[in-house]
C-alpha cells in the first residue's frame, strides 16, 4: 500500500516566512520518503509551500477543495489530481479517506478543526491512522495547555490524550506517521 499523509495548515497569505519554510521542509520529506500528499487544495501560503515542495520532490499530490474556495484560496491547479467538492464535510471526507496518517502543522480556525475531527475519530476507534500535530515553535502550547486542563477536569481521559502525537521536529513528526 502507498503511504499518503494528509497535512492541515494555514492557508492565509501574511504568515511568518518562518512556517512557510516549515510547510516547505515539511513538502520536501514526504516526497523524500516516497510518500503521497493530500492537502486542502490550495497555492497559497503554507498549503502552497508544502504541495508545491512536494511535488518538486516527486510526491503525488491530491488535492482537495470546495467549490466556493477554488478562487478565494487560489486552487492548485498544478496538483496531480484536484478533486473539487461542494463542501466542507465533503472535504474533510475525501482528504480523510485518501490518508494513511494526519499530520497538523501551525494554523487557525481551519486547522484546529479538522485535527480535532481526526483526533476524535481516533480516540473513538472510528479509525486507528496516526494524528500528529507538529508545533516547533509553541504555536499550540496554548490549546494544548487548555486540553490538559480539560482532562484534568476529567473532561478528557489519558487514552483520548495519547491519541495525538506531538512533536517538535519535522523527521520525528514523520516518523509518528509512519508508526501506524
Amino acid at each position: 500500500m502507498h503511504f499518503t499523509v494528509c497535512v492541515y495548515c494555514g492557508s492565509h497569505a501574511s504568515v511568518p516566512q518562518s512556517y512557510l519554510d516549515l510547510a516547505a521542509s515539511v513538502g520536501t520529506a514526504i516526497a523524500e520518503r516516497g510518500w503521497s500528499l493530500v492537502w486542502g487544495g490550495g497555492r497559497t501560503s503554507m498549503m502552497g509551500e508544502v504541495a508545491r515542495h512536494a511535488r518538486a520532490g516527486g510526491a503525488r499530490t491530491t488535492g482537495v477543495i470546495p467549490r466556493e474556495l477554488v478562487d478565494r484560496e487560489v486552487a492548485d491547479h498544478d496538483a496531480d489530481e484536484l478533486l473539487v467538492v461542494e463542501t466542507m464535510r465533503e472535504r474533510k471526507a475525501l482528504m480523510e479517506a485518501h490518508a494513511s496518517a494526519f499530520l497538523a502543522l501551525p494554523g487557525g480556525l481551519g486547522t484546529c478543526e479538522e485535527l480535532f475531527e481526526v483526533w476524535t475519530a481516533r480516540y473513538l476507534a472510528m479509525h486507528t491512522k496516526p494524528v500528529v500535530l507538529l508545533d516547533v515553535d509553541g504555536h499550540y502550547q496554548g490549546l494544548l495547555a487548555w486540553v490538559d486542563q480539560m482532562r484534568e477536569r476529567g473532561f478528557l481521559s489519558h487514552a483520548s490524550m495519547a491519541a495525538l502525537t506531538v512533536t517538535t521536529d519535522v523527521a520525528e513528526a514523520l516518523d509518528a506517521c509512519a508508526a501506524g
